[in-house]
């Protein structure tokens, strides 16, 4: 599993080409409330540079592109079931993330689909969820530990001050600003 995801989101990054443009090779990206166009020219973009892909909430259409699914941890997902029969009979692509915010019945979730990786979030304080109370490296750490064993992603506040701040084992991380380009360098902030 990549250790870099970028997320997309309907009203900070709805047209994440650009910044999927410039992942390193064998980064990931949770494509989450994409129009179908932006959506099938970022599968093209991610296979064609060798990226992860997982879409939010639809077992179809991710296996439809040749890409995973990402179950949200409080929003309904659609068409689970081909996504795990799909992933049982080892079709390419077809790997399940998830979210999870600490609670128990994320956890158990987890413990019952066992998937590739599960993001635990918020880590840190996050544009994306003004206000919204942040785990903080401890509790993070203890609400992993709940998830059953699977490889867990820290997302929230990923940003070059806050990275160093990590707990230790954390698989990847998963950011949106923090792999935007600054105006000024270009580069994402998370990759400097």
């Amino acid at each position: 599993m990549p250790r870099l995801w970028l997320f997309s989101d309907p009203v900070r990054l709805p047209d994440p080409l650009a910044a999927a443009a410039r992942l390193p090779r064998g980064a990931g990206v949770v494509a989450r409330g994409l129009d179908p166009a932006v959506l099938a020219r970022l599968a093209v973009l991610a296979r064609r540079r060798g990226l992860a892909l997982v879409v939010a909430g639809d077992g179809r259409a991710g296996l439809a592109l040749r890409a995973g699914m990402h179950l949200p941890d409080r929003r309904a997902s659609r068409h689970l079931l081909p996504m795990l029969l799909a992933r049982r009979a080892g079709a390419p692509g077809a790997v399940l993330t998830m979210a999870a915010h600490g609670g128990a019945v994320a956890a158990a979730r987890a413990r019952r689909l066992r998937p590739a990786l599960v993001f635990l979030s918020p880590i840190f304080p996050t544009a994306s969820h003004p206000g919204a109370t942040a785990l903080g490296p401890l509790r993070w750490a203890l609400a992993a530990r709940r998830l059953g064993h699977r490889p867990v992603a820290a997302l929230g506040g990923i940003a070059p001050a806050t990275i160093r701040r990590l707990p230790r084992g954390v698989a990847a991380v998963g950011a949106i600003g923090g792999l935007l380009p600054q105006p000024v360098a270009g580069q994402p902030q998370c990759l400097r």
